[in-house]
Order: structure tokens, then C-alpha cells, then sequence
């Protein structure tokens, strides 16, 4: 399996999570926690941006309100429409796929180098897109638990 097949099946999975729930099951933040599950979907497609379109210098794929909305630091400070879920689920797939085709035009030469919340310094593309599959698999580890209290 190559890192682009990982990054699909993890984005399959959280789909798969997204696809079971309501939008208010969603949307719902259980006792203790800081986040719902939509937060943390949208907080995965967002930070994928991030870390490999807008370090390398590229134009990212999310507008700027979701990048605002679910970046690092950020909780939801409202309810998820069911319009922007839809939205989100669309671009679950279809960014992977945008990604694997801008990987293979070699758009990704330039790299900002950056240290992540985890300490980890990510030098180059390869080191992004290994980085975020980790990240992405912590967040639908994430929504799977959330998805248990709910």
C-alpha cells in the first residue's frame, strides 16, 4: 500500500463514521470533550490542506471560512449545517484524488519546513503526506470514540 492508498482508506473510514450519524449526532460534544465528530472530519480535510498544498507553497483546494473553522486551535463555535456535512463529505474523496494527480505533476518541489504540534519537523512532501496520515488516523480514532457516547 502506498501513503495515497492510506490516506484514502482513512478519509473511506471517516466516511463511513460521517455516513452512519445524524447531523446532530454530528454535531453533538459529550460532557468533557472540546470537539464533536464533523469538527474532527473537517479539522483532517483542512490540515491535509495545510500541511501539503499551503507549506508547499501551492494553492489549496478548501476555502478560506473552512480553513478558519477547523484548523489547528480551533471548536466548534456552532452547529454544522447539513449543507456544509455534504460539503465536507465531497471533498473527502475528491481532494485525495485532486492530490494524487498534483502529486504526480511534481507540483510539490518547494517546501517550507515546519514543526508540527507533535514535534515532529516536516522537511519535504514525503515527510508531509507520511505525517498527515498519522494525524488522520488519530482524528478518526477521535470521531470512533466520540461515536461511542453519542
Amino acid at each position: 500500500m502506498t501513503e495515497l492508498t492510506h490516506l484514502l482508506e482513512t478519509r473511506k473510514n471517516f466516511l463511513n463514521v460521517v455516513n452512519s450519524l445524524t447531523t446532530e449526532q454530528l454535531n453533538h460534544i459529550p460532557d468533557g470533550l472540546n470537539n464533536n465528530i464533523i469538527w474532527n472530519f473537517g479539522h483532517a480535510i483542512v490540515t491535509h490542506q495545510l500541511l501539503c498544498y499551503n507549506l508547499s507553497g501551492n494553492r489549496m483546494y478548501t476555502n478560506k471560512e473552512l480553513v478558519h473553522k477547523y484548523r489547528i486551535g480551533t471548536k466548534p463555535e456552532a452547529p454544522v449545517s447539513a449543507e456544509e456535512i455534504e460539503e465536507l463529505k465531497k471533498l473527502a474523496l475528491e481532494l485525495v484524488s485532486i492530490f494524487e494527480t498534483d502529486i504526480q505533476t511534481d507540483m510539490f518541489k518547494e517546501y517550507k519546513e515546519y514543526t508540527t504540534s507533535y514535534n515532529v519537523t516536516l522537511s519535504n512532501i514525503e515527510d508531509a503526506v507520511k505525517f498527515n496520515n498519522v494525524h488522520e488516523g488519530l482524528h478518526l480514532g477521535y470521531a470512533m470514540a466520540i461515536r461511542k457516547m453519542i
